[in-house]
This record gives C-alpha cells, sequence and structure tokens, in this order.
C-alpha cells in the first residue's frame, strides 16, 4: 500500500474511495498547512518544469495557480486582493510582456 504523506486536492479522498480504496487522512493545523503548501507547490513547479508539450505544461500551471490562490488565502488574500496587487505591480514595474533579458547595469 503506497504511502504518501502529502498535501492533496479536497476531493481525492472521496475519488480514492469511489475506486474502492480507503484514504487514511488528517487535517493539518495552519504551520504544517502552509509548510505542505509550499512543498506542493515546488512539487508542481518541478512537474511543470518536466512538461513534455505545452497541453502539460498548462495544466501544471493550473495547479500551481490553485495552489497560488490557496496559499494566498492562507496568509488573509483572496484570489481578487492578489490580482489587484499583480495588476498595480505590473502598472509600476511592468509585466513580462516585452521578453526582456537584463544583462548588467552599468554605473553611469
Amino acid at each position: 500500500m503506497p504511502i504518501h504523506n502529502k498535501l492533496v486536492r479536497d476531493r481525492i479522498p472521496e475519488i480514492i474511495q469511489l475506486a474502492g480504496k480507503e484514504a487514511k487522512t488528517r487535517v493539518l493545523n495552519d504551520d504544517e498547512y502552509m509548510q505542505e503548501l509550499r512543498k506542493k507547490i515546488d512539487e508542481e513547479y518541478e512537474e511543470y518544469l518536466a512538461a513534455e508539450n505545452a497541453v502539460a505544461a498548462v495544466e501544471e500551471l493550473a495547479d500551481m495557480l490553485e495552489l497560488i490562490y490557496a496559499t494566498a488565502a492562507a496568509h488573509g488574500a483572496t484570489p481578487h486582493q492578489l490580482d489587484m496587487i499583480r495588476e498595480e505591480k505590473a502598472k509600476k514595474r511592468g509585466a513580462f510582456d516585452e521578453k526582456i533579458y537584463l544583462i548588467e547595469v552599468v554605473d553611469g
């Protein structure tokens, strides 16, 4: 029987049960939850890097976005607040649309 010891999406225990298996779970405390969110974001990032095509890459990005929303909520922010902060930073510092690669800064 595989041991996973990791944060999973809310419906995973139900899906496991529907497959005729038993999922042993527990609810994390706030500190554990934040730690596991960080681990899960890292896991999804690694899966994104390993994606072999655009479809798989976008699937992993969607997983990362779900985790980013959950992490923002754990910090007390809504997805809307997160997006407003993102928009404000884009206004002040730009986005990444122009694909600019900074090589160096020379003191003038």
